[in-house]
């Protein structure tokens, strides 16, 4: 199996460090979100990664094997990090079929993407018909080419439709299942959510978190639960009397903090409190991810005052 190693890497631009130290291991058999602001490092450690940029010090390796020694590349690994780099007089076939001719890959497999990636309809038109959702396939497309065992995406939902952020989702849920590593750069956390197992975020090119999502969230927002009931009194006295804190908003929802559903449920069960709803509060990617990055965001606007 071919992880990608991360270790001490740095990159310098003159007196900025864009990326700083970072270590870290993308496993095999799971989707790894790869999450940060703006200017923190990501684009740049992917560049990296795949032997576009060198590093000022430290090392980037898949299965142990830097880029650019790499027999056959897309055999080993796929990328996509602009979906606007193909050729705009190209067809989207013939744009696939130069990069299996330079890869000594079959020409049937061409067809195997084109299908594989919704495309085979507008195979023969040329790329600058295409609309942002559509270069976004032919990128997936070509990172898929030489059926590679690490696949590496940047931002892959963006300008997809509904039907083609699902599909993404499947495809990237699939290729882990298929034991691929798969890590993929996002700034969409309600995607992220949907199919990432694992998390590695960063900040200001140093790394903030490299954790399974669940941690990573649980870690920095409390769970919770909401409860609603004709008799707000009993509820009040049974939560305060077990020691929990508990808000009532206006629309009669009590949110107790801290807290989970079974306990809850069996608090009020006890104390003879009618419960007209019970629901857990979890935390959410955004939550978390919001908490963790506040003061590592280089470019925000100020926070508007209602």
């Amino acid at each position: 199996m071919t992880t990608i190693d991360v270790r001490d890497l740095t990159k310098e631009f003159g007196d900025s460090r864009a990326v700083d130290g970072l270590t870290f291991t993308v496993e095999p058999g799971r989707v790894t979100g790869f999450l940060g602001p703006n200017g923190a490092g990501k684009s740049t450690t992917l560049r990296l990664v795949l032997g576009l940029d060198r590093p000022t010090s430290g090392t980037a390796t898949l299965g142990g094997t830097p880029y650019a020694d790499l027999h056959e590349p897309l055999r080993r690994v796929g990328a996509l990090l602009d979906a606007q780099a193909p050729h705009g007089s190209r067809t989207g076939r013939d744009h696939l079929r130069i990069l299996a001719a330079a890869n000594r890959l079959p020409a049937a497999r061409v067809d195997q993407v084109l299908e594989e990636t919704g495309l085979a309809p507008a195979a023969r038109r040329r790329v600058r018909t295409y609309s942002l959702g559509m270069r976004q396939r032919l990128g997936v497309a070509g990172a898929l080419l030489g059926d590679p065992p690490v696949i590496m995406l940047d931002e892959p939902s963006n300008g997809l439709d509904p039907e083609g952020i699902i599909w993404i989702r499947g495809l990237l849920r699939r290729l882990a299942g298929e034991g691929r590593t798969v890590l993929v750069s996002s700034h969409l956390m309600n995607e992220t959510a949907s199919y990432a197992d694992h998390l590695v975020v960063l900040g200001r090119g140093r790394l903030l978190a490299d954790l399974p999502m669940r941690e990573f969230i649980d870690a920095r927002v409390q769970p919770g639960v909401r409860v609603r009931t004709s008799d707000d009194q009993a509820l009040e006295e049974s939560l305060a009397k077990a020691g929990h804190e508990a808000e009532r908003s206006a629309d009669g929802v009590w949110r107790v903090r801290h807290a989970r559903v079974d306990d809850i449920g069996r608090l009020t069960w006890q104390h003879g409190v009618p419960v007209l709803e019970l629901a857990a509060e979890e935390g959410t990617l955004e939550q978390a991810y919001l908490d963790l990055t506040a003061t590592e965001t280089e470019y925000a606007a100020p926070t508007q005052e209602s």
